[in-house]
């Protein structure tokens, strides 16, 4: 039986199945040793790891909701939505991460094939005799690269390599419409990861309002990348359209070394998970 009353809480955490480096029993673990009671698996467009993040929390007796963060493009500009409560075996929720995944993989490729265009010395049969390990974090085309010694870490990767001025960008993923409806399809909420970081590159405002108009149901208005001016700004902004509130360390295990489970710290009643309380197992 998981512990109750819900205190401390963590939404958003990605295990091996995407690009962190626990599986879903390590990261388990973990989550019961920060003193953690409610967590959630969001790896980046898949829920591999969902049914035995859920297994090994009842056996930890914590409690768990299911996730995804899902890719989106409007623009030419990458956004993520995370999908609270959604059933994984949702066919169109599956269609669409394996879609995303396929995405990214071609996206790996072509990455190289650029490279190679531009006088790194390569060769690209070694990259796709390859095989990444996961554990590792990350993903392969990162992991390859760090290797054979073209560069030191994910920094250095997306400040020296993966950059538009080499004509390397993220592919055009669906739209923010689409995911949106795939979650909700899904059984699940739709909710928008980081508004404030840098990863959306526009102002936060702008994506909220732009976001108003998709039918979001909440927003991640705790994160790592969100200061205290932008938290209370998220805050307030959902409180003025009655969305949910969520949040979570965005932690990938040892991959990304300065974010952690549990940071910032969330309790239970500082969100408004409304609609989602009964999917909570």
């Amino acid at each position: 039986m998981r512990r109750t009353p819900i205190g401390k809480v963590d939404l958003h955490i990605h295990t091996t199945a995407s690009d962190g480096t626990w599986s879903a029993e390590k990261l388990t673990e973990e989550v019961k040793k920060a003193g953690i009671d409610l967590f959630s698996v969001t790896d980046h467009d898949t829920v591999a790891n969902t049914a035995a993040a859920q297994q090994a929390a009842a056996a930890a007796g914590l409690a768990f909701l299911a996730g995804v963060e899902l890719t989106s493009t409007i623009r030419d500009q990458s956004f993520h939505i995370l999908g609270y409560g959604i059933d994984p075996l949702s066919e169109p929720l599956r269609k669409l991460a394996e879609h995303n995944t396929v995405l990214m993989e071609e996206t790996d490729r072509d990455s190289i094939k650029k490279l190679i265009d531009d006088g790194f010395l390569i060769d690209y049969d070694e990259y796709c005799r390859y095989q990444h390990e996961p554990a590792r974090g990350g993903w392969k085309s990162l992991s390859f690269l760090i290797d054979k010694g073209f560069c030191r870490d994910i920094h250095d990767f997306f400040t020296n390599l993966f950059t538009a001025e080499r004509n390397i960008v993220w592919p055009a993923f669906p739209s923010p419409s689409t995911v949106i409806q795939v979650i909700k399809k899904a059984g699940g909420k739709a909710v928008l990861a980081h508004p404030g970081s840098g990863f959306h590159g526009s102002c936060l405002e702008e994506t909220l309002d732009f976001f108003a108009g998709e039918t979001i149901d909440g927003v991640e208005c705790f994160h790592p990348g969100h200061d205290t001016v932008v938290t209370r700004q998220a805050v307030d902004w959902c409180n003025r359209y009655h969305l949910l509130i969520t949040g979570g360390s965005d932690c990938h295990g040892d991959f990304v070394a300065e974010r952690h489970l549990g940071q910032p710290e969330i309790y239970f009643g500082q969100l408004r998970l409304a609609g989602l309380a009964d999917r909570i197992q």
